[in-house]
């Protein structure tokens, strides 16, 4: 099996677990007799479990190849979904949640670290594209199983054979991932940067900086995809008074957007560079955030919502497979396991803060929240830029 597919699969296989809690929360809850609202209190514990997993990943990666991270990642995750399908009370379910907390980090960290090193834009692009297939999969197995009758321990059943599956494609195809690459998709991933990978020309202290803002860029962004999918609805609901169908498949539209986005954008960027994509996708997230806070018709807060949508399709994997061209090759496995642990932080935080900006200023609040966060994403993105060409620049020998 081509080990592009397999990373693809692994990532429908990640957002499988991530998708379903929700669906399947209300039905848990009735069984360990628990409010709905205790759901809140579980998410801090798995996303601190992914934090430390993905923080701790570029460590990980120096004593041990990523087959065998990604392996023993996906059996974590196995044992995780078979204790939330076996789960006796809350306590249980709260450790399945830091155990897959655990897991979904390193194998997030160890896929993008490795997909930074050997694969090329496209590749990249349409692996974090199929997260959104796995996000569409997941509420519909839950779906089917529970209107059919079945209790909802059957979905984790049915993903944890799943990952099953791919924890044994994992240990089949170890010393494959572990190989050097070659062939074409080795070529277009050492032919993609503008400037040589390498730590020359950056002090300690120079890549600490970047290292810093890189990381803050990723959790900015992720904050605006998360914060968007989640507000968009009672955005256009409240703001715009549009009826729950139309605004259900608006919000529907947006991560069609974001995953049409990443098909479409992969190979776009490996012909015109990563470098242009990611400057026109982070002015188009700008744009579209303008168009959901002017006042104006609904239609005008409906495109500016799937023009941001396209726009950010391809930013995160653009900017994990450019890693190496601000921190250089020697740091580029830690960079990224800081970055999606970044993500996860951005995902969480962003969005609780413009829930709160909401209960008290309205609805109308979302658009300027986002445009604001556009705007900040933006000027970290530019001093990266910056950044990263003044450490290519070559020096010219005085005369």
């Amino acid at each position: 099996m081509s080990l592009v597919v397999l990373a693809c699969l692994a990532y429908v296989s990640m957002a499988l677990p991530d998708s379903v809690l929700g669906i399947a929360w209300p039905s848990m809850s009735a069984d360990f007799h628990q409010p709905l609202g205790t759901l809140g209190l579980l998410l801090p514990f798995g996303i601190a479990a992914a934090v430390l997993s993905s923080t701790m990943t570029g460590r990980l990666l120096t004593c041990m190849h990523i087959g065998r991270l990604l392996s023993a990642g996906t059996i974590l995750s196995v044992v995780a979904l078979l204790g939330y399908g076996l789960a006796p009370s809350l306590w249980a379910v709260v450790a399945a949640t830091v155990v897959l907390g655990l897991a979904s980090g390193a194998v997030d960290s160890g896929l993008n670290a490795y997909a930074a090193r050997r694969f090329g834009a496209r590749h990249i692009t349409w692996m974090h594209a199929c997260y959104g297939l796995g996000a569409t999969m997941g509420p519909a197995t839950v779906t089917v199983i529970l209107s059919s009758g079945m209790q909802w321990r059957w979905a984790y059943a049915i993903i944890a054979a799943a990952q099953t599956m791919l924890a044994c494609a994992f240990l089949r195809t170890g010393r494959h991932w572990a190989a050097r690459p070659d062939g074409p998709v080795a070529t277009v991933v050492r032919t993609h940067a503008a400037a040589p990978a390498t730590s020359r020309g950056r002090t300690a202290g120079s890549r600490r900086y970047v290292i810093a803002l890189s990381t803050a860029v990723f959790a900015v962004h992720i904050g605006i995809e998360s914060g968007t999918g989640l507000w968009a609805y009672v955005f256009l609901t409240t703001r715009h008074g549009l009826s729950p169908e139309t605004a259900g498949l608006a919000v529907s539209g947006f991560w069609a957007a974001m995953f049409i986005g990443r098909l479409v954008l992969g190979p776009v960027a490996e012909r015109v560079g990563a470098a242009r994509v990611l400057s026109c996708a982070i002015t188009g997230i700008a744009g579209g955030a303008a168009m959901m806070t002017l006042p104006g018709p609904a239609v005008l807060a409906l495109a500016g919502m799937l023009l941001l949508g396209l726009a950010a399709a391809p930013v995160f994997p653009l900017l994990t497979l450019t890693t190496a061209d601000r921190v250089g090759n020697d740091a580029a496995d830690r960079t990224i396991g800081f970055q999606v642990a970044a993500s996860k932080i951005g995902a969480a935080v962003l969005p609780a803060g413009m829930g709160l900006l909401i209960q008290h200023a309205g609805a109308t609040a979302l658009g300027p929240a986002l445009l604001t966060l556009a705007l900040v994403m933006a000027t970290g993105y530019g001093l990266l830029v910056r950044r990263t060409a003044s450490a290519h620049t070559p020096i010219t020998p005085e005369p």
